[in-house]
């Protein structure tokens, strides 16, 4: 009886492994012209398996691929509901090009209502760019996403919000990388466009060996034009933020020549080519009055941190003047944790 019971587990073990060995992990891009597809791909490494939803928008023309990723945090919910929209409303008849479109990258965190990280294997997604084929489940979903989305495109977007905790102001960001010049003048003149008041640059310097941990600059240290949208915060849908993205995807696409859609004139965004990030000094229950968006100036009070019992242990003041780009907003706070970031401008020497 033995025996057979361990035949039995051998002959499922077999068939579970067989199945895994069938799913899919090839995106099929050959699809006709002016028509969609709409593909789950999916990675497992016989503990964990996740999914990769993808459609793909074939133009009726030929042109860039341009590919809008969603969801790499599951928590940031104003880029799945855009995208959801720009799913809907985008007529292939009209398109030119090829729209490669992720609206939920981490559908484990998504449905598990997980904040930054892959409840799975405890790893947030956006830190293992460019990921391992015999990874984590998190680091071969990041290797699936470069493999088949990052190196098939033209143009890469990867969308975020503020996670539950974090209050953010919205802005669209690039790498500055002097190695492809070409790119980035793309990426800055993709961006200015977008209609996002505030953009962000980040320098570059990664070696081409390095990972880059986060998956636009993986996508920038290839030499593939990217750039990022930050819009929404708190884990909330703001239809304000939403509406936001979806504008900026437009304006991208009208850009690039691939989508003719109406458009209003773009004001100039205020560019912030620098950030300074203000740690916590102590663990407790973090207090302020200011908000993201809001400007501050060298030495400014930003708020205080308390005991559990109430206690004032720390006086948080700003190191630096410009715009609060993102800070803690919920009371928690831990030493060593980024209370906020501040954006400026500083002009080259």
């Amino acid at each position: 009886m033995k025996f057979f019971i361990l035949l039995l587990s051998v002959i499922l073990s077999m068939s579970i492994l067989d199945a895994v060995a069938q799913l899919p992990v090839n995106l099929n891009f050959n699809i006709q012209s002016a028509s969609t597809s709409e593909q789950v791909l999916t990675v497992s490494n016989r503990i964990d398996t996740a999914s990769l939803p993808v459609k793909i928008i074939k133009g009726k023309m030929d042109g860039p691929v341009f590919s809008i990723v969603a969801g790499i945090h599951g928590y940031e919910y104003p880029p799945i509901m855009a995208v959801q929209q720009i799913m809907a409303e985008i007529d292939p008849d009209k398109l030119k090009g090829t729209l490669l479109i992720v609206p939920v990258a981490n559908t484990t965190a998504f449905f598990g209502r997980t904040v930054f990280y892959n409840p799975a294997d405890g790893k947030n997604l956006n830190r293992v760019f460019p990921g391992k084929p015999d990874g984590t489940i998190s680091e071969r979903l990041a290797h699936l996403i470069t493999i088949q989305i990052i190196t098939r495109s033209t143009v890469f977007l990867d969308v975020h919000a503020g996670d539950a905790g974090e209050d953010l102001t919205d802005f669209v960001c690039y790498y500055d990388n002097k190695n492809t010049p070409e790119q980035t003048d793309l990426a800055r003149r993709l961006a200015e466009g977008t209609g996002f008041p505030l953009l962000v640059t980040y320098p570059f310097n990664l070696a081409k060996t390095e990972p880059a941990e986060y998956a636009f600059k993986h996508a920038t240290q290839q030499g593939i034009t990217a750039l990022s949208m930050e819009a929404g915060k708190l884990g909330g849908v703001q239809q304000r933020s939403v509406q936001q993205i979806k504008t900026g995807i437009y304006n991208i696409l009208r850009e690039l020549d691939m989508y003719a859609s109406a458009g209003k004139p773009v004001p100039r965004p205020v560019i912030l080519n620098r950030q300074h990030y203000l740690k916590s000094p102590e663990k407790g229950i973090f207090y302020s009055d200011l908000k993201s968006g809001d400007t501050v100036s060298k030495g400014q009070k930003i708020g205080m941190i308390s005991d559990v019992f109430g206690k004032t242990i720390a006086d948080i003041n700003a190191e630096q003047a410009g715009i609060i780009l993102y800070k803690i907003g919920t009371p928690p706070v831990n030493k060593g944790e980024t209370i906020l970031c501040i954006g400026y401008h500083c002009t080259a020497k």
